[in-house]
């Protein structure tokens, strides 16, 4: 299974890219680090630089197609910029047409309301983002992993960095369930 995690040049929390791209990769799954450049990106500890990743592809190249699922991971700059690029969200609203599974965390549902993708669908999300996510047409919910299954797709949230080893372990489980 090929799993792209999609992020902007600067801004993703480091810790919701390398968790789950380990959990990807001990899975025996492939991870593949999708950007709107290419390069490399530069990772963040909350406000301060983190190490920098090389990006596999960039939003020229890459199609939603070639890709089994998504990982969205947080940060508050990262979601950010992507909700602003239009080719990250028809590459995000692309597995919603799909029907390929998403996980997102922490902000990482800003790129799925500017996708329009919520509307009747339950997710979990860091709270501040709970009025927007009811704005899109979603139901928010404070749980540490929320799967919906309500849609044309698996959905899988999770509010925060805390939350990883059970969001991992469930998008984990249910993007093989998907394969």
């Amino acid at each position: 299974m090929k799993v792209a995690f999609l992020v902007a040049p600067e801004g993703v929390e480091q810790v919701e890219l390398t968790d789950p791209w380990d959990a990807v990769t001990d899975a025996g799954s492939t991870p593949h680090l999708v950007s709107t450049e290419s390069g490399t990106i530069q990772a963040f500890n909350h406000l301060d630089k983190a190490d920098t990743f090389p990006v596999d592809a960039d939003l020229d190249t890459a199609r939603s197609q070639d890709y089994d699922a998504l990982v969205l991971p947080g940060g508050v700059a990262n979601p950010d910029a992507l909700r602003m690029d239009k080719r990250a969200v028809a590459f995000v609203k692309g597995f919603f047409e799909d029907g390929r599974p998403v996980a997102a965390i922490c902000h990482a549902p800003w790129s799925l309301i500017e996708a329009d993708v919520l509307r009747g669908r339950t997710l979990t999300s860091w709270p501040s983002l709970q009025t927007d996510i009811r704005n899109a047409g979603g139901t928010w919910v404070d749980e540490e992993v929320k799967v919906c299954t309500g849609g044309p797709n698996t959905l899988i949230t999770s509010r925060n960095p805390g939350d990883l080893p059970a969001f991992c372990e469930t998008f984990v489980r249910e993007f093989g369930a998907k394969a």
